[in-house]
């Protein structure tokens, strides 16, 4: 590792940054459509559906938070996605600094602002109702799930931008899993569900996240979710790391 990696990797982060907050519709438009579905089932159908709690948003805010998550990294895609078309990965890659340093500041940028935009949702939440018994700690555990929930998914993303032949492809991967929530325990207990969908819903990544986070923010026990929970994300952002290190070496060739 360059000696001078972390110096490195805090310019390129305050380049990335500097692109967000220079663009803040970024961020805005990656708030608006979850908030405008906890907006919709609460208020739309939450009374026709049946969770066991009193309170709806409290049980549908841990998947709200997830689908903001992998919203938001679709713009990691496009960003790396547009370094690379305009050459700027080579032209960093040819000064004197840390090979990786440029895709290390996309990616804790996704980080930052993908925590601001869950800031706000659950501000939002907390005017629509929402209301936590947890104390410190668990909202510190809730708060490392969903860091290492959102690096997984970037890592994944920095897959597809350095991969991607065309934008739309680039940030297209993103639809898949921000659907992937509606077939799990996000919006409904998976009871319901018919069995080859329950058995897929009880066996996919971000039920058990979902549950650790619901546990949690409720102060009830956690189980094995948190395990598999924590095993899901640093599993995927393992695998994604490899083979968006791989993709971003042969760039820098």
């Amino acid at each position: 590792m360059n000696r001078y990696f972390f110096s490195d990797m805090s310019v390129m982060l305050g380049r990335s940054m500097r692109h967000i907050f220079r663009s803040m519709d970024t961020i805005i438009t990656v708030c608006i459509t979850p908030i405008a579905m906890m907006l919709l089932f609460v208020y739309v159908f939450g009374g026709a559906i049946q969770t066991g709690t009193d309170n709806y948003v409290n049980y549908l805010l841990p998947g709200i938070l997830l689908i903001a998550i992998a919203s938001g990294i679709s713009y990691t895609a496009y960003r790396l996605f547009m370094d690379k078309q305009r050459g700027i990965i080579e032209r960093f890659n040819s000064m004197p600094i840390s090979r990786s340093a440029l895709l290390w500041g996309h990616v804790l940028t996704s980080l930052l602002s993908n925590m601001i935009s869950l800031v706000v949702i659950i501000l939002v939440a907390l005017i629509m109702g929402f209301r936590s018994t947890a104390g410190i700690l668990p909202w510190l555990a809730v708060t490392g799930i969903l860091v290492l929930f959102t690096l997984a998914l970037t890592w994944v993303a920095a897959i597809a931008g350095l991969s991607g032949k065309s934008v739309e492809g680039a940030s297209a991967f993103s639809y898949p899993l921000i659907f992937l929530p509606f077939i799990s325990s996000a919006f409904v207990p998976t009871d319901s569900m018919p069995k080859v969908v329950r058995a897929f819903a009880e066996n996919q990544p971000v039920t058990s996240i979902v549950e650790t986070i619901r546990a949690l923010l409720s102060s009830q026990p956690v189980g094995n979710d948190i395990w598999i929970a924590l095993a899901w994300c640093v599993g995927i952002m393992l695998v994604a790391y490899v083979f968006a290190m791989r993709a971003y070496k042969r760039r820098a060739v």
